[in-house]
């Protein structure tokens, strides 16, 4: 695992002592919470859809046509036109299936081992990176689901859940729409959408991410000295942000939006991957922690 000095990620304008501080808030711990947004992923080459520059330079085809992130994620896009929006959504499949996690990824996992009790992650990312990075499945809560996954969009159709690994979309990027088959439902033939909350969603099947918040809380209620590392976290949608404020010992990530309330949290104006590097370079140079 590469990690570059706290001074290289950080550049002329961070104060080291933040990087200590933060460091300093996991030592102090026994557990490790990963709250994740959309920022988690931008150091690996995924593209930015909460600007209209970045998801119209992804779909030119909505460029032209006007259309906004959120009304293409939306379920009444699927009533709409089927095949723009699993244009869309299969091109975001196809993407994080062809995407490799950033190392910083592996620096939490790093992290976490030598903490009692490990790691969980909490995130609004559908793309499952932490799972493709390594992280074990029953440690991650993703909020608004997976794309890796499917559910009927019928509402009155089976509540359940069902993985997407044998749908394979053929995408005309040029015109942003599935050339081959629709996903189908495998209850009633009907079609299949996204596991994922959308925007005016109200036919989102839960029953997966409910089961991972189950999870999420019993981890909770057996750690005593939580800490939190929250990566890529954004206001417009804060879902993120408003979990990890509850808790003392927070470490927020983010180049834009750093700030931070608590007597001991702690705001980093970085990417996630220079953030976690500098973490990394302090932590796991005096092999910290009760594991080797």
């Amino acid at each position: 695992m590469k990690i570059v000095t706290a001074a290289t990620a950080m550049g002329n304008d961070m104060n080291p002592a933040r990087i200590d501080d933060a460091a300093a808030l996991i030592r102090e711990a026994d557990g490790l919470l990963v709250t994740a947004g959309a920022g988690m992923g931008v150091d690996s080459g995924l593209p930015d859809f909460r600007s209209d520059n970045g998801f119209w330079k992804t779909y030119p085809a909505l460029s032209k046509a006007g259309m906004r992130f959120e009304a293409i994620a939306s379920p009444y896009a699927f009533h709409r036109d089927a095949r723009l929006a699993w244009g869309f959504y299969g091109h975001r499949l196809k993407l994080y299936r062809d995407t490799i996690p950033h190392a910083g990824f592996g620096i939490l996992q790093a992290i976490g081992a030598r903490l009692e009790h490990g790691l969980f992650v909490s995130t609004s990312n559908v793309d499952g990176h932490f799972q493709k990075s390594g992280i074990a499945a029953d440690r991650i809560h993703e909020i608004h689901g997976s794309i890796h996954h499917l559910q009927c969009l019928d509402p009155g159709c089976s509540i359940a859940v069902w993985d997407a690994a044998r749908f394979s979309p053929e995408i005309d990027e040029a015109a942003c729409r599935l050339t081959n088959d629709l996903p189908a439902c495998r209850y009633c033939g009907g079609l299949a959408r996204p596991n994922i909350l959308m925007f005016g969603d109200w036919d989102w099947r839960q029953i997966r991410a409910k089961h991972q918040a189950q999870k999420l809380n019993t981890w909770l209620a057996g750690v005593e000295r939580l800490a939190v590392i929250e990566i890529g976290a954004g206001i417009d949608v804060p879902t993120v942000r408003l979990f990890s404020d509850q808790h003392e010992r927070l470490i927020r990530i983010n180049p834009r939006a750093p700030q931070v309330f608590g007597p001991r949290a702690v705001g980093l104006p970085l990417g996630g991957l220079a953030a976690l590097e500098a973490i990394g370079a302090r932590l796991l140079a005096d092999q910290f922690g009760g594991h080797t």
